[in-house]
């Protein structure tokens, strides 16, 4: 169960008294103002039966007493506080000095709304156990996306070697649990400068660049409208805020949606990995000073096979591996 309270409402049989009463940490809570209303008494004979109990060593005070935030109204404003409350423990301790019979069936309810509580926390936990296994298993594709790239492309990668030193660099280096649970898998970039705007216009304008003798004269044609709508997408904003808004993450968005969305009637492979490398040229992430690159031919193309061998709902998991490379690279 998580550490938030939750409020639910008791009422006595005769329905004279009605207080809202906090499940947190495995037990219910009420403090001192609402125990006198609970036993019909004054908040002065509660104080002395709780200080009695202590005293007596009946009940161990760290283990039944805690302060939580309380909104009450001073004035015309309401204010918050951090008021002392009392566990179900104390309740009950305090209701067989004050009002036995009042306090048996404070008990009763008490105890059948912790039960339902508590099957409730074990379903909450469950399914978000379930929900950190899928998380956990999307990461593990990162390696079995690898692994199936060497499978079906090696045929039109010589370097295959390249691959499975990724692939070894990877099983290390995200240690797949480790880094989720230590958050070593990077969703967003470093780079804190705004990024550099290439237009759809540019970007179509470097295309004739790429090709070579060995292309088809289809090679760069656009099938559709999909090119200008994933340059679109990598430049996405929501109340004047980037969707994405590193250079790192726009990087993988774009390398990522050319290759994935077969924009090009022929030659989608090597169109978004030249843009990919253009991107990060005209922002001045493509060479360290010594002259080598962030992200090197091999990786690329390691990468490239990847996004083209990876299912639709793989994606994050490919923009989080280009994403890393490029931090880990830049530091």
């Amino acid at each position: 169960m998580e550490n938030r309270g939750e409020i639910i409402i008791y009422q006595t049989p005769e329905g004279k008294t009605e207080l809202e009463v906090r499940l947190e940490k495995g037990t219910l809570w009420l403090h001192q103002y609402q125990l006198a209303d609970l036993f019909e008494t004054d908040r002065t004979s509660i104080l002395k039966h709780i200080q009695n109990i202590y005293e007596t060593g009946e009940l161990p005070k760290i283990l039944t007493c805690a302060k939580f935030p309380q909104v009450q109204k001073e004035g015309n404003r309401l204010v918050s506080r951090q008021v002392l409350h009392y566990n179900l423990d104390m309740i009950l301790s305090v209701g067989y000095r004050v009002n036995s019979k009042r306090g048996t069936h404070f008990r009763i309810w008490a105890n059948t709304v912790l039960k339902e509580y508590l099957i409730k926390g074990y379903a909450l936990n469950e399914e978000r156990l379930k929900k950190r296994e899928k998380e956990i298993q999307v990461l593990k594709t990162g390696i079995q996306l690898l692994e199936r790239t060497i499978t079906h492309q090696t045929h039109q990668f010589e370097e295959a070697k390249t691959l499975v030193n990724i692939i070894a660099d990877f099983s290390i280096g995200l240690g797949i649990l480790d880094d989720y649970d230590n958050k070593k898998l990077d969703d967003k970039g470093f780079s804190e400068r705004e990024s550099v705007f290439i237009s759809y216009e540019e970007f179509k304008e470097t295309i004739p660049r790429i090709r070579d003798e060995f292309n088809s004269s289809l090679f760069g044609l656009e099938k559709d409208g999909s090119f200008q709508s994933s340059v679109r997408q990598m430049y996405q904003s929501f109340g004047g805020i980037d969707l994405y808004p590193t250079i790192e993450e726009k990087a993988a968005v774009l390398l990522y949606l050319i290759v994935k969305n077969h924009s090009f009637i022929d030659g989608n492979k090597r169109i978004g990995a030249a843009l990919f490398l253009y991107f990060l040229n005209r922002n001045k992430m493509l060479y360290r000073k010594d002259g080598t690159t962030f992200f090197d031919g091999n990786t690329l193309a390691s990468v490239t096979l990847m996004i083209a061998e990876s299912k639709p709902e793989e994606m994050e998991i490919i923009k989080r591996i280009i994403i890393s490379i490029l931090n880990r690279s830049n530091k």
